[in-house]
């Protein structure tokens, strides 16, 4: 055969189509396109919807193998545990019933004064119960996993507490379940007041490795010292007011700054929570204000309207 008549191109095994780069600039683009449209026009909520109501049975068979454990565990507590257990319970009505006598006390004071200075009063919220199904598994957010999701009326930036104080806030809600964003998260910020000395300031998720808070710009000859109590503010419309938040554990008063670094412990249990309430927001809760009337204009100098 004549050598001009030798086919010279590649065979068919090491042919290539569109070359690796073409396809990573192609495929970067059109990530970076869905990205920018998802975050103006949300166009995958109803995907995350659709996935959560897929992955929930999933999620509900995943537990119950945790749920039978608990149960039989709970089967076998001994017959001194559950005693210690009524004694202690025992010993804290006592208590609890001496500081709610005192607290009606205060309250009845607290009432007579608003009265007094025509203060209107304060406004209410309603709760609900929810449990916590599990902690998401991202290492570096702290969130968790509640049962009741918009099929039980939870709305967005719900804040959320136990029997100790706020523990986060809704972040993301599904139809079966919602995600809550706790107050240890560095993404995470809570205005918040200082019982003691009646200081506002603002409490951020600490980025370290331990689950503190950070109260921030606070200047280091601020009035503020180990085991102060911070409760909400309820400036920011969201968190209802005097609901307790952290407690101071640390102060760093360094010379080479202006402000001091405060970091606080949750009185909350940012870790095994496991029965929650979820309140209202503050400003869905407030009456709305019907329009003021206009106000009257001035008369002309030296005559009539």
């Amino acid at each position: 055969m004549p050598l001009g008549t030798l086919d010279r191109s590649p065979p068919p095994f090491f042919k290539q189509g569109t070359s690796a780069l073409t396809k990573l600039v192609l495929f970067s683009a059109i990530s970076l396109a869905l990205m920018f449209t998802d975050q103006h026009y949300n166009i995958v909520q109803p995907a995350r919807w659709a996935l959560s109501l897929i992955v929930y049975p999933v999620q509900w068979l995943a537990l119950r193998p945790q749920v039978l454990w608990d149960q039989v565990d709970e089967a076998f507590v001994g017959k001194q545990e559950a005693l210690d257990a009524v004694e202690q319970a025992r010993v804290q009505v006592l208590s609890q019933a001496v500081r709610t006598s005192q607290l009606e006390q205060l309250a009845l004071e607290n009432k007579n004064l608003r009265e007094l200075l025509e203060l209107r009063d304060r406004v209410g919220t309603t709760a609900m119960a929810a449990e916590v199904l599990y902690e998401a598994s991202d290492p570096f957010t702290r969130k968790m996993i509640l049962d009741k999701g918009a099929n039980n009326g939870v709305q967005t930036s719900s804040p959320v507490m136990d029997e100790r104080g706020i523990l986060g806030q809704v972040t993301r809600v599904h139809p079966m379940v919602s995600e809550i964003t706790l107050v240890t998260d560095r993404e995470h910020s809570i205005p918040v007041l200082n019982t003691r000395t009646g200081a506002r300031g603002v409490a951020f998720g600490e980025s370290g490795g331990a689950p503190l808070l950070e109260l921030r710009y606070m200047a280091t000859n601020a009035d503020i010292e180990v085991d102060d109590v911070l409760t909400t503010s309820g400036v920011d419309g969201v968190y209802p007011p005097g609901i307790p938040v952290a407690k101071v554990v640390k102060i760093e008063r360094r010379a080479d700054s202006v402000f001091a670094r405060i970091l606080c412990e949750s009185l909350a249990r940012v870790q095994g929570a496991r029965h929650v309430m979820v309140l209202v927001p503050v400003k869905s809760a407030l009456p709305s204000f019907k329009e003021l009337p206009p106000e009257p204009q001035p008369l002309p100098k030296g005559g009539r309207r």
